[in-house]
């Protein structure tokens, strides 16, 4: 099963961004991962909050496939505890033949990408960052990655 993430905007900050390299180098070593970058809107001063998800909305539906199942990075979506998320990425392997993760913009998903969503997922109830976001989430894929082929990584 291929992964991919998501991301609205560049990471800004380099130090998160050799932190996601790095674990996006791990996740490869135990299944395709790849990250793509929608790049940020320009002149967003001029828009609204609504005219930029909505924009943001349609470069992501562009790059989501009808058989593709869509999991959106959402404060209002599930939690699940490390191993739980390894349960269900192990599931998600066996059924899906694309399973993409999306972390949206700072005002979050336009209502297309939450109607087209398969499921939502939230890391925290806190609220991090969309910087800090990307890193937490790919250390968490390659923590499940390490419990599903019970390595030493993840201490329960």
């Amino acid at each position: 099963m291929k992964t991919e993430l998501i991301l609205v905007g560049k990471t800004n900050n380099k130090h998160f961004q050799a932190g996601i390299d790095d674990y996006v180098g791990r996740i490869g070593h135990y299944m395709p991962f790849s990250v793509t970058v929608i790049p940020e809107l320009k002149n967003t001063k001029a828009m609204t909050e609504e005219q930029q998800k909505e924009r943001e909305g349609e470069l992501i539906m562009k790059l989501v496939q009808p058989s593709d199942t869509l999991v959106l990075l959402d404060e209002h979506g599930k939690e699940l505890r490390s191993v739980e998320f390894a349960a269900w990425m192990e599931k998600k392997q066996q059924m899906a033949r694309r399973l993409v993760f999306c972390i949206g913009g700072p005002y979050g998903f336009a209502p297309a990408v939450y109607d087209r969503a398969d499921e939502k997922l939230s890391l925290s109830k806190m609220t991090f960052s969309h910087q800090m976001v990307r890193l937490i989430f790919t250390e968490a894929v390659y923590r499940a990655c390490t419990i599903m082929k019970g390595e030493p990584y993840h201490h329960e």
